[in-house]
């Protein structure tokens, strides 16, 4: 094999990974949001906020941990001898806390509300982090574009105002068609600058939520997907949204938790119980006769004697919770709709424009151009 065919034969192979890894770098719509999901930290921090929150319930729905005692009983301080006196005794025993019947229950689904409700906010937040992706991916993608068609309109102004000057010089044009071609380039400059400063703080807001340094850069393909979807009814984008929505479906889940804490409170004129059972041992008597050991059971519970101030408040307390959680679900609805409405009316003005584009005003703008051209 000659050097030269060697030579043709590097370059070409060069040429190929060089085109690959141009390739490689674009950095598509699908990447992105597959990225921005994989590495966002304020994602990854509500997920690890989620988690925690599903290992609530089972520790509020248990039983107190019981408690073992170890006691002395009615030791004489004279001799601190366990032979002398028959009640003296050694005494150990265990007890259990045992709250009103329905009270771990009601904890432990209030509990399991707020663990869904923090699972669908992830949802949200998802749902939240690819749209802000998508949206700063195609804004990037349209100030590239836009970029592109500034720097072939530079380049065609620049041949206006050479034909301008041109014509003024043989003394055919008017010195006002060169002034008027160069503050049109002027102009264009001026947009230049403004489009690229854009163009820098979108690349940063999605580094941003990629998870890389703002200063990264970021290179995307030339070429996407135009088509739009097909819009549904406002009427059936409520119904989806009211079905799966996880914002909706979160709240749903604070106003079921806040109920099961306000049927909680209701339980609280209700005494919780304390069960124990002891054994004291007994030493022989100092003539080494034997005494019998005792075993004491025990059954205690509290009294809500107090129950103007503490239950009564407590059951107001949660209704108004309650009350605050309904609205808020109420708001939020509201909320959702509207932004339904503004984004249904943006699609279908941006829809409209698009069509007046491919239609009307490109196809104008050309045979514009080419008739100036030639003139």
């Amino acid at each position: 094999m000659s050097f030269h065919i060697k030579i043709i034969l590097l370059w070409l192979l060069l040429s190929s990974s060089l085109v690959m890894a141009d390739q490689a770098e674009l950095l598509t719509l699908q990447t992105a949001t597959q990225l921005a999901v994989q590495d966002n930290p304020n994602l990854a921090q509500m997920q690890a906020r989620s988690v925690a929150m599903a290992t609530i319930p089972l520790q509020v729905g248990s039983l107190p941990d019981p408690v073992i005692s170890f006691n002395v009983l009615n030791l004489p301080v004279n001799s601190f001898d366990t032979a002398q006196e028959n009640m003296t005794q050694l005494q150990g025993g265990i007890s259990q806390a045992f709250p009103f019947p329905g009270k771990l229950a009601l904890r432990e689904q209030a509990a399991l509300y707020e663990a869904d409700a923090a699972a669908q906010n992830v949802t949200e937040a998802r749902w939240k982090l690819q749209r802000d992706v998508k949206s700063n991916w195609r804004s990037l993608f349209y100030l590239d574009r836009a970029l592109e068609i500034t720097t072939a309109n530079k380049n065609l102004l620049r041949q206006f105002v050479k034909i301008a000057q041109t014509k003024y010089e043989v003394g055919e044009g008017l010195q006002q068609d060169v002034l008027l071609a160069q503050l049109e380039l002027s102009k264009l400059l001026d947009n230049e600058f403004i489009l690229s400063d854009a163009r820098r703080n979108v690349t940063s807001r999605l580094n941003v939520l990629l998870n890389q340094s703002a200063i990264t850069v970021l290179t995307l393909p030339k070429k996407v997907d135009d088509s739009l979807p097909v819009l549904l009814a406002e009427t059936a984008l409520y119904q989806l949204a009211e079905q799966y929505r996880a914002l909706l479906m979160s709240q749903r889940q604070v106003v079921n938790a806040a109920q099961s804490r306000l049927d909680l409170a209701k339980k609280g004129y209700y005494p919780d119980f304390k069960v124990g059972a002891y054994y004291g041992g007994r030493d022989d008597t100092l003539k080494g006769q034997e005494r019998d050991d005792f075993l004491s059971l025990k059954l205690s519970m509290t009294v809500p004697i107090f129950a103007d101030r503490k239950q009564s408040q407590a059951i107001a307390q949660r209704s108004s919770e309650l009350m605050q959680q309904k609205h808020a679900l109420k708001d939020e609805w509201n909320r959702i709709r509207a932004q339904i409405s503004q984004a249904h009316s943006n699609f279908q003005r941006a829809n409209n424009q698009v069509l007046l584009f491919k239609t009307g005003i490109i196809p104008q703008a050309r045979q514009t151009v080419a008739s100036r051209l030639s003139g």
